[in-house]
This record gives structure tokens, C-alpha cells and sequence, in this order.
């Protein structure tokens, strides 16, 4: 099970003071080194996170996955086109939201996401869509054509619990689904160093994406010690360690 670090988090602390630093660029190097399996940035309309110049950056010097997460948008699509990053992970996006609250809505039919995902594939680009851990939707994303899902684990993380266990089945079911499906299945959101256990277990669970809880802990530690101490967590929850 691989771990992408999400360094968004490194450039909102960069832009609150409109300087250069702390860079995510750098951070992202470091979170490499410690054995980040993969670097996560996303690429808001509103720049409010990363920019433009990160991507270029980053594009140049991770040498492991690097995943780009991005809303199924004109200006995007051209964006991701250029750079080509390893992976690309549709998102839902608001301006008002603090950070993405939910899976992308999968009811109806988005011709223009359809466009969007068939555009990358022709560039041999991966694509993934993050959704909520309902099986409808799983299979939607399969009918759709996506390479793989992500799914949402924020719904799991802010509960606790029976309501968390129930959020855990969710979860259970949604990765039986994909797998079945012949989906590849990553994991995300909210998750920390005190409940990613239960969902690291998940032996068919392809990656974890978390960002928040690496980089809030990094201020205290380091990112060095931040990365290693989820990368144990993972690790013995794979093995059925607690």
C-alpha cells in the first residue's frame, strides 16, 4: 500500500505571509526522501493552495508518483495536458469550502467530465474520480471508464463510535466493489495518525492520500519524522499490528 503526501498544506502557510517560504517544492523533496510513496498537490481554481510554478517544479523533480488533483474544468484539462503528471484525480470543487467536503456526484451524466477523462487517457495519463463510498457510485466510475477510485473516507473520520463503524463498512463495501469491478482502489481524506489503522488494513486498498494530519504534525516533528511515523502505522496495520 503506497502513502502520497499531500503538500498543499506546506503553501497555505507559504501564502498567508504572500513570501516564499516554507516551499512545497522542498517539502515535497523531504517527504520523498523520508519514503513518501508518491507527492499529492491540488490545483484549485483559485490558487489558494499550490500554484502554478509548484506544479512546474514538482513536475521536474519527483521521481515517484505525482498526482494532480484538479476540478473537470477547460482551464485545467490544458493545464494537466502540459504537464502531464503521473496521475490525475478528479475533484468536486467549491470556492466556499475550506477544503473538499464530499465525493464528486455521479447521478447524472457530466459530458464534459466524460471529455475530460477521455482527453488524459488519449495522453496516457491515469485517472482517477474521488467519490463518496457508495457502491452506486463505484460502479458508475467504472462505467465511466476511470482507471481508478478514491474514496472518501472524511464521512469515516469525523465519526465515532457506532456511527464510525458504519462508515467503516461503507468503506469495506465500496473497495470489495472496485476490486470486483477491476477498479483500482485508493483511499482518502481526514485521515490521521489515530484512525488510519482500520482502513490500512484493507489489504486490496491500492494508496493512501493524506496530507493535513503529515503536515500538522511536521510542525511539531519535522516532516521527516511525520512521513515515517504514518509509514509504521501502515505498514503494521498491513501486518495486523495494532
Amino acid at each position: 500500500m503506497i502513502l502520497s503526501v499531500n503538500i498543499d498544506h506546506i503553501a497555505t502557510l507559504r501564502n498567508a505571509r504572500g513570501g516564499k517560504e516554507p516551499d512545497p517544492v522542498v517539502a515535497a523533496s523531504i517527504a520523498m526522501l523520508s519514503g513518501a510513496d508518491g507527492i499529492t498537490l491540488h490545483l484549485r481554481e483559485d490558487r489558494r493552495h499550490v500554484n502554478d510554478r509548484d506544479l512546474r517544479l514538482l513536475r521536474e523533480v519527483v521521481n515517484t508518483e505525482l498526482n494532480l488533483e484538479m476540478a473537470a474544468t477547460e482551464e485545467m484539462l490544458a493545464i494537466a495536458l502540459s504537464v502531464k503528471p503521473d496521475l490525475v484525480t478528479i475533484v468536486p470543487e467549491k470556492r466556499q469550502e475550506l477544503t473538499t467536503e464530499g465525493g464528486m456526484d455521479l447521478s447524472t451524466v457530466d459530458e464534459f467530465l466524460l471529455k475530460t477523462l477521455k482527453a488524459l487517457q488519449g495522453q496516457g495519463i491515469p485517472v482517477s474520480i474521488f467519490i463518496n463510498p457508495e457502491i452506486k457510485d463505484v460502479e458508475a466510475a467504472h462505467r465511466m471508464g476511470f482507471d481508478m477510485i478514491e474514496i472518501h473516507t472524511g464521512f469515516y473520520a469525523d465519526s465515532i463510535g457506532k456511527r464510525r463503524d458504519k462508515e467503516h463498512i461503507r468503506i469495506l463495501e465500496a473497495v470489495r466493489t472496485g476490486n470486483d469491478l477491476g477498479l483500482k482502489t485508493n483511499a482518502g481524506h481526514g485521515l490521521n495518525y489515530f484512525n488510519v489503522t482500520n482502513i490500512a488494513a484493507i489489504e486490496t486498498i491500492r494508496g493512501l492520500y493524506i496530507g493535513h494530519s503529515i503536515m500538522s504534525r511536521a510542525i511539531l516533528v519535522g516532516i521527516k519524522q511525520a512521513v515515517k511515523d504514518m509509514k509504521i502505522l501502515i505498514k503494521d496495520a498491513g501486518r495486523g499490528l495494532k
